[in-house]
């Protein structure tokens, strides 16, 4: 892990509760884990009780799970090495499979379309109507079977096929941070559970 976690690396941490993610820097690094000084109060982050862990490297996005052992007043936490660690995509964020008959809208009009894939970043969908690539539109995401998350989808590019579909892809803007890292972690270990199949 000392190859991998340096000082003033940036680390975003995932406890069991989303509303409670934070980010820190690295501040030491021994062969027992490593320092951080989260940027927010440790709040729902508990002793002992493992996180997810997301960093930026030369490698790739690293991910792993781990606990803090130690927690200070001043929302410095010891976390201590993981058993074991990931790689995941080098892209910014996973892509996965995401196949539901969904509506995205603009200024009160619904647009039918089809998902296809899906990331934190963004989707791809197919639709039989032309959607203008200009201007945000409202969606909402069911992640499972009780809990979706709203954002907006702002179109890219645009083509048509000849099976008669326009084919979008396009990236999210969240009004929310919390609806941004439920994704994230969703599109995370919906990654991991395929590959590992």
């Amino acid at each position: 892990m000392r190859e991998l976690i340096e000082k003033e690396q940036r680390v975003t941490i995932i406890p069991a509760d989303f509303k409670f993610a934070n980010k820190g820097t690295v501040t030491e690094v021994s062969p027992e884990g490593f320092t951080l000084k989260l940027d927010y109060p440790a709040d729902g982050i508990l002793k002992n009780t493992y996180c997810e862990f997301y960093t930026d490297t030369k490698h790739g996005t690293l991910y792993f799970e781990s606990y803090a052992k130690f927690i200070s007043d001043n929302n410095v936490l010891e976390i201590a090495n993981p058993a074991k660690h990931k790689f995941l995509q080098r892209r910014r964020f996973t892509r996965i499979k995401f196949v539901y008959d969904l509506t995205v809208s603009k200024d009160g009009r619904d647009y039918s379309i089809t998902t296809l894939d899906i990331s934190a970043g963004g989707m791809k969908f197919k639709t039989t109507e032309n959607i203008d690539i200009a201007g945000k539109y409202d969606i909402v995401l069911p992640l499972t079977e009780t809990m979706s998350i709203s954002c907006h989808y702002c179109p890219i590019r645009i083509e048509r096929a000849d099976d008669g579909y326009y084919y979008h892809s396009g990236r999210f803007e969240f009004n929310d941070n919390h609806d941004r890292m439920t994704l994230i972690q969703y599109c995370t270990k919906r990654s991991i559970e395929i590959s590992n199949k």
